[in-house]
């Protein structure tokens, strides 16, 4: 771990003001989608003679990163190859559950590549989220109705410049302080430097550096807040221990990922791990063990002031899980449902999965373990970039995600039967860029999404 220059940090007032676009809240009787229309979003219905479509799955060898490009706007493969015709019947779709609230505009001018809300703030304060792009991380509070004032806007509260302009922020993600309760929210990305800041004191206060290329996806653990887990375009993960400011454990080396680690995520529990890549690969990687959680323990009470020796950072190389029979390209998003996982890549579906035969538990799934069983396809269009990620909300009811073309796909998921999931499209005439990453409040009462074209973009449940 190597200290670096702090963040210069801008206020508000000081930051030139974004721009925002407000419209009229209109319900026309038809979905329409024009650029002269000020007509907010509707439900797009599909063509009953498309109700069954076929698929495109691109089987490719991976494409080993060498490019520093930090666009991200390409697809991985642009010769076709042999379709797998696996044929869909269209899911049920239904008035949309969100309807159109505000956006903004950031002055960059760049793609915005993650957003999160901070789910750790109680229903009576104001909602809070953060955006990441360029090398800015700025944080914005979710305006609410007061009185006969309807005000539910987007509202700027800080915004922190990295002092290298060539930085480009991929991801962040919110916990808090332990001993104060401060919030803490950590980006990185392109330099692979690690930025933890406290928004209270308005400081960048300690930065991490370990992996040797970019950071695609941050994760705080969800019953530990001072561990922070991190995937990296250096093939390996990271836990961090940012009390203590140690790395607990590398993974990653011999049955590693062999290229970029896009996505990684804890289950509920916290004694898991799932993380995908550019290898077409997923991979479960387990802190219950012995060792690890040794090394957990350890972290937390080591001080570099009090031991003379280095933190013995735990090196993992074989995952406990590995399979690339689920997708057949960059797997860019992967979180966990239950006992269940979300992943996709694309191939413009969402595909919850599990190793092993779904009779078989989790503690019987063995490393060498070959088999998996898919449950069911979120398909939806327009969407082959990778680095295009869904959200749940809080409870795991609804899933969200954006296409290339500025629309959100938002499912009503039944867990009794996926095939009874209700789905629904967010339109708007002025989204029309590729939205990177969806974000639910707490309460799941607004989603936020944010796009290449500098726009962040919110949505209040309708009902």
């Amino acid at each position: 771990m190597t200290e670096t220059s702090p963040c210069e940090i801008v206020s508000p007032s000081e930051e030139p003001p974004t721009e925002v676009d407000e419209f009229t809240n209109q319900s026309p009787p038809e979905a329409v989608l024009s650029n002269n229309s000020s007509s907010v979003c509707n439900v797009v219905e599909p063509d009953d003679e498309h109700e069954v479509n076929s698929v495109d799955r691109e089987d490719t060898a991976s494409l080993f990163s060498t490019t520093t490009t930090t666009t991200r706007s390409k697809s991985p493969n642009t010769r076709k190859l042999n379709r797998l015709c696996r044929r869909v019947k269209a899911p049920k779709m239904v008035q949309p559950l969100y309807k159109y609230s505000s956006h903004v505009r950031e002055d960059h001018n760049h793609q915005i590549f993650g957003v999160q809300f901070n789910p750790y703030l109680d229903r009576s304060q104001p909602q809070v989220f953060a955006t990441v792009g360029k090398d800015r991380v700025s944080i914005y509070e979710c305006e609410r109705s007061t009185g006969q004032e309807s005000c539910e806007g987007i509202r700027l509260l800080q915004v922190y410049a990295d002092p290298d302009t060539d930085e480009s922020f991929y991801t962040c993600a919110w916990s808090y302080d332990s001993v104060t309760g401060d919030p803490v929210l950590a980006a990185a990305g392109y330099r692979g430097v690690i930025r933890i800041f406290n928004p209270v004191k308005h400081q960048c206060s300690k930065n991490y550096i370990g992996h040797g290329h970019a950071i695609n996806e941050l994760k705080f653990h969800p019953t530990r807040p001072q561990l922070l887990l991190s995937g990296s375009k250096d093939h390996s993960l990271r836990l961090w221990n940012i009390q203590s400011d140690v790395c607990v454990a590398v993974f990653g080396g011999v049955e590693g990922h062999r290229d970029e680690v896009l996505s990684v995520d804890f289950d509920l529990r916290g004694d898991r791990i799932m993380s995908s890549g550019m290898d077409h690969s997923l991979k479960l990687w387990r802190l219950d063990k012995p060792d690890i959680k040794e090394a957990i323990e350890l972290s937390s009470g080591f001080s570099p002031n009090k031991n003379t020796g280095p933190f013995p950072t735990i090196k993992e190389h074989f995952p406990d899980f590995s399979t690339r029979d689920i997708h057949r390209n960059y797997v860019d998003c992967v979180q966990w449902f239950g006992d269940f996982v979300f992943s996709k890549s694309c191939e413009n579906s969402i595909v919850c999965w599990k190793p092993g035969k779904l009779s078989v538990p989790w503690h019987e799934i063995k490393p060498q373990e070959s088999a998996t069983t898919v449950l069911h396809h979120f398909d939806y269009k327009m969407c082959e970039i990778w680095f295009v990620r869904f959200a749940f909300n809080a409870w795991q009811k609804i899933l969200a995600l954006g296409n290339q073309l500025g629309t959100t796909f938002v499912w009503e998921l039944d867990c009794n039967d996926p095939n009874l999931t209700k789905c629904s499209q967010l339109v708007h005439p002025k989204s029309n860029s590729t939205i990177r990453q969806t974000s639910f409040s707490k309460d799941g009462s607004i989603l936020v999404c944010v796009c290449d074209d500098s726009t962040v973009w919110r949505w209040d449940r309708a009902n």
